[in-house]
């Protein structure tokens, strides 16, 4: 009956140390499929992050260079289709980037935290378990002992027994001897039925626990790992499901980039283009007559067309025949390559007044900016003055004077262009003595204003030459065109600056600003003690240097700081 119950216990207990082993490969193999997903998030962050990267790269490749030709060309509606285009593949990898962020937060930092806690209740079901074992274990352990007891006193208390009666049997032995078996088998009996009590007593305790580990313990520590992996099943599902979200959160955003592009694309005009080219290229030049016919059966009586290229080529002197103005043949003559006068009057009508007008403008930007440092320098000197300790007032004075110089020679130079502006579009009268317009110009003929005026422009608005003119000087002249137009765009930000102090800005050109205020920086100190700055892209102006803290954007060199 004992080795039946030896060989059912090693059974149950060989069976049971199985199940532990292979549950804890298989919940180890469980953690282990989790990292692996968990590293495929990972990878596909990577990926997301490098794709948005190469996206914002190639719109900023392709973004139209400041002051330069790709930037004029922005008044096409195909390049502006296209910078539309640039625009919406930066909010596309703007999406990107929002997956990337999405699936870092909201699955692998998650996955990597519930890991480490599935690790900690994995381990700790599994030391419970390894305990239940080994309690149970020295349960059999003190059983067994208690059965050998019990057994050995067995086996003593047999043997005195056979020795008492032996002795009891012989008759020599003496009566003492007798009695002293008697009393030693009646001890060893005593001390068997003591062992058999507690083998007893050992018995159910220990079917008491095996009872307990069986039924209550073990299914128990087993119900725990069960609800492990099944809450590790769980969670994966939900991490997967997640994985599919945050793509579908972006797809309406990105459907919305995508239909930017169509719309960039449908907002394509070849007819507002090719406008835009006409108006550009225009000469204002009126077309050419009609070639007459040239009798040379009556030698005495031959005329010659007034539009002819041996007429162009004669003594230089232009005819005109019942008012009207001479056709040009300036279509069809090379282009001269050298550089023109500087009143333009190489170029055609049309792009003479434009170059006009833009110079007139560069020039005015000019004055603008001189006459900004010039109220610069006078609200420092006279910060100097309420202060001197910020400064001397006189250093100031040299930089004024130099300024003003500056700003009387632009003045005259834009009174000089707009005069010639005003002379093309025929709001001034020609003056009787026009100046030499440049060394290969010779000076003209100052007569009657009427025919000076006449040598210039006609008056439908045509264009002629000067009178006394080289014909070879005049054809290379007349046809030389400058079709580049460079604009001036709103200065962009180079870094920030912060108050330190309050400024009032009363004075004019410049900016108030409270103290801890932070501005944008259009504009370093040019030495003058002023800094320009600009407050939300629609207010700018000038504060002192010494007021703020100014922080310049220097190609990651770090910020380079005015105190």
């Amino acid at each position: 009956m004992v080795a039946m119950v030896d060989i059912k216990m090693g059974d149950c207990w060989s069976h049971t140390k199985d199940q532990f082993d292979n549950l804890e490969k298989h919940t180890q193999w469980g953690i282990e499929f989790v990292e692996r997903y968990n590293k495929f998030v990972k990878d596909r962050t990577e990926i997301e992050i490098s794709y948005a990267k190469q996206l914002r790269n190639l719109s900023k490749k392709y973004q139209p260079k400041k002051n330069s030709r790709e930037e004029e060309e922005q008044r096409y509606t195909s390049c502006q289709a296209f910078l539309a285009i640039l625009n919406e593949m930066n909010d596309y990898a703007g999406q990107h980037e929002v997956i990337a962020e999405n699936m870092s937060g909201l699955i692998f930092a998650e996955l990597s935290r519930y890991i480490q806690e599935l690790k900690q209740e994995r381990k700790s079901h599994f030391q419970e378990g390894r305990r239940a074992q080994q309690h149970i274990e020295s349960c059999w352990k003190q059983l067994e002992n208690s059965k050998r007891r019990f057994e050995r006193d067995c086996k003593e208390a047999e043997r005195a027994q056979q020795h008492f009666e032996k002795m009891d049997n012989d008759l020599n032995v003496t009566k003492a001897d007798v009695e002293k078996a008697r009393q030693q088998a009646h001890t060893r009996h005593q001390m068997a039925s003591d062992s058999k009590n507690e083998y007893s007593s050992v018995l159910q305790n220990f079917n008491k626990e095996q009872h307990e580990h069986y039924f209550t313990n073990i299914p128990n520590i087993f119900q725990k790992i069960q609800d492990l992996d099944e809450r590790r099943i769980v969670k994966v599902g939900e991490s997967m499901k997640t994985f599919s979200d945050v793509d579908r959160q972006v797809i309406p955003i990105i459907g919305k980039c995508l239909d930017g592009i169509t719309k960039a694309a449908e907002s394509i005009d070849e007819k507002h283009d090719t406008q835009l080219v006409i108006e550009a290229f225009k000469s204002g030049f009126e077309q050419p007559g009609d070639v007459e016919f040239e009798d040379f059966s009556q030698p005495m009586k031959r005329t010659v067309s007034e539009s002819s290229l041996s007429n162009s080529r004669s003594d230089g002197k232009q005819e005109s025949k019942g008012g009207k103005s001479k056709g040009k043949l300036w279509p069809f003559i090379k282009k001269n390559k050298g550089s023109g006068p500087e009143d333009f009057s190489n170029l055609p009508p049309e792009q003479r007044r434009k170059k006009l007008q833009q110079k007139i403008d560069e020039i005015n930007k000019e004055i603008q900016k001189e006459s900004d440092q010039k109220d610069g320098l006078i609200k420092m000197k006279d910060a100097y003055i309420k202060n001197p300790q910020l400064g001397r007032p006189e250093t100031v004075d040299p930089r004024l004077a130099e300024i003003e110089q500056t700003i009387e020679k632009l003045r005259q130079e834009s009174q000089k262009f707009e005069a010639w502006l005003a002379e093309v579009e025929g709001r001034l009268p020609v003056r009787t003595d026009q100046p030499k317009r440049s060394s290969e110009m010779p000076e003209l003929q100052s007569t009657v204003v009427n025919n000076c005026a006449q040598d210039r422009e006609s008056p439908d608005g045509s264009y002629t030459e000067e009178q006394n003119q080289d014909p070879e000087l005049k054809v290379a002249a007349q046809c030389e065109f400058d079709d580049e137009f460079d604009d001036e765009d709103v200065l962009a930000a180079i870094g920030t600056c912060k108050a330190m102090y309050p400024f009032e800005g009363q004075n004019e050109g410049t900016i108030a600003m409270a103290e801890g205020e932070t501005l944008s920086v259009i504009e370093e100190d040019k030495g003058d003690g002023w800094t320009r700055v600009r407050r939300n892209d629609d207010e700018e102006g000038y504060v002192p240097t010494s007021y703020v803290e100014v922080y310049l954007d220097r190609n990651t060199k770090g910020a380079m700081t005015y105190i």
